[in-house]
């Protein structure tokens, strides 16, 4: 007896059965940019970010650790070289072989890179000298940055509209770019050329994770109390209504509260409690708090997504979208979502955070570096699939023009009419057919199995009379599609004859009409010429009625 899958009972009371689609791997297919890649390409995909004005740049690497780009190229931002847009994807070949542990772009856009062995490597929009290599000139191409980190292991990155703060495996902080806001955490407004670590009061502090809004900065540290510097004035260091602060100041209002994860909006903030709360705080004109209002805050406020435990908070520093993912995988989304303004946590179909950003976010960018599993699963119809022609597994076999194709009853009668009749109570392991052609039954029976074709047009023309004879009717569409694929001035004749044979009224004007389009090339071919003497007094008689032989 088949196994169940088991049954869960959500709050209605109404049972919830498990099914594989939380466990789905991430469709990179969702972000726009993607749909210039081939199904492919796409498969290879194992990392990918998705960045720009317009969500028109991607980063992704593939199985083979190489580095692929693609887009705009605003600002140099993809590495290459040069500022040419891309529309086809060209390898990144001075990162291909350098595994990526992070990634974080700014609105230039400039990139941020840390590799696993924790280098950093910057490139793009450098106005402000958010490079971090000492100058303001755009990074054409991934520039190694090594000033004051030649001896650290960078971990984490994070980047602001023009600056950029990196985060060290000992739990220190370095920041450089633009300073006008105190963003830098230096204590002035100078812009930062090179990388500076960030002291003041997260001097002998532990830093576990850092984030940036446009022009703000965060750092959680390993007690969970929250330091915030930078742009303060939509309240987004949740200090309170007070001015700009150039450096690291602690958030009292958290005082108790034990802080794991902090994540920046473009002028919001979220961060994720020990205990699975999420507080919120800053600009709100888009419901991105989740409070049911629009008014800003100044202050962390509780926001109330699930009775269960949030495990993630995602934000990104160019939008105003906000989203988080219980313990029991549900996914939330509020904040600008389409040009909707959601003001509560709205609960979504998703699986993952990632795909609020790809389906909801303006514009369409990754809010992190995704990462792609490998799915070795197979469907059902992958497994299907599989089979076909299969002499392990058959019960059936078909003998045609003297060669074999291995089939199963039990799938031939789900899937077709015909066999449901020919094959019910039959007792026979061999099946001869001397009606139709070797390749055209194939195809007939893998279609039962993968519900496509791949054929020439002739050999169309005999499966298509294969499905008239079986009134296969999607069958006969597809023969219909592939034989107008396959047109030609040298086939066009036979096409036609065969699309007033097998009644397909539909293609029997799609090969008049391209005869006529190729009146003399057609007309002095041999197909033409041994066209059956009624079909020519048809052909002659609806090519005059409209108009193929005036001058």
């Amino acid at each position: 007896m088949e196994e169940e899958l088991p049954l869960f009972y959500g709050e209605s009371g109404k049972p919830v059965r498990a099914t594989l689609s939380s466990l789905k791997m991430l469709d990179v297919g969702k972000w726009p940019i993607f749909s210039l890649c081939s199904e492919e390409e796409l498969q290879l995909v194992r990392q990918a970010c998705v960045f720009g004005s317009a969500g028109n740049e991607v980063l992704y690497t593939t199985v083979n650790d190489e580095v692929f780009v693609l887009g705009t190229n605003c600002c140099g931002c993809l590495g290459l070289g040069d500022v040419q847009s891309t529309i086809e994807p060209r390898r990144l070949d001075s990162l291909s072989g350098k595994k990526i542990a992070c990634l974080s772009y700014g609105s230039g856009p400039h990139v941020v890179l840390a590799t696993t062995e924790g280098e950093v490597f910057t490139w793009g929009h450098n106005a402000y000298s958010q490079l971090g290599n000492g100058t303001t000139n755009h990074g054409l191409v991934p520039c190694h940055i090594s000033t004051n980190l030649s001896n650290k292991q960078v971990t984490e990155v994070a980047c602001g509209s023009y600056h950029s703060l990196v985060l060290t495996s000992d739990g220190e902080v370095f920041a450089w770019g633009y300073n006008n806001s105190g963003q830098i955490g230096s204590g002035s407004t100078a812009n930062q050329p090179i990388p500076r670590r960030v002291t003041g009061c997260l001097q002998n502090k532990v830093v576990v994770n850092i984030a940036c809004g446009q022009m703000c900065s965060m750092a959680v540290v390993d007690t969970g109390e929250v330091f915030v510097w930078g742009y303060n004035g939509n309240g987004q260091l949740g200090l309170g209504s007070g001015g700009n602060q150039p450096t690291p100041c602690r958030i009292a209002a958290l005082q108790g509260i034990r802080v794991q994860r902090v994540a920046c909006g473009y002028a919001h903030t979220l961060v994720l409690t020990d205990e699975g709360q999420v507080y919120a705080w800053g600009a709100n004109s888009y419901g991105q708090l989740g409070t049911g209002n629009k008014s800003n805050q100044s202050y962390p406020t509780p926001i109330v997504v699930e009775k269960d435990r949030i495990i993630e908070i995602a934000a990104c520093h160019s939008a105003h979208t906000s989203a988080a993912k219980t313990q029991g995988g549900h996914v939330y989304m509020w904040g600008q979502c389409r040009g909707q303004s959601v003001t509560l946590p709205h609960l979504t179909h998703f699986s993952c955070t990632d795909d609020v950003f790809a389906c909801f976010a303006t514009p369409a960018v990754t809010w992190r570096l995704l990462s792609v599993e490998p799915d070795d699963h197979l469907t059902v119809a992958e497994s299907l699939k599989r089979e076909f022609d299969n002499p392990n597994t058959a019960d059936l076999k078909f003998l045609v023009d003297g060669k074999y194709i291995y089939a199963h009853k039990v799938l031939l009668k789900i899937r077709c009419e015909h066999f449901r009749s020919s094959l019910d109570d039959s007792e026979d392991e061999i099946v001869e057919m001397s009606e139709f052609s070797y390749p055209v039954y194939r195809a007939f029976l893998e279609y039962l199995y993968t519900d496509s074709i791949s054929l020439s047009p002739e050999e169309a023309v005999g499966l298509l009379d294969l499905a008239t004879f079986y009134r296969e009717n999607r069958l006969k569409k597809l023969c219909q599609q592939t034989i107008k694929q396959g047109i030609c001035e040298e086939n066009a004749i036979a096409l036609l004859s065969a699309a007033v044979k097998y009644d397909a009224q539909d293609l029997e004007e799609f090969c008049f009409r391209f005869c006529i389009n190729h009146l003399t090339v057609v007309t002095q071919t041999s197909g033409f010429a041994e066209m059956d003497h009624d079909l020519l007094k048809n052909f002659i008689s609806k090519a005059s009625r409209v108009g193929a032989f005036k001058n």
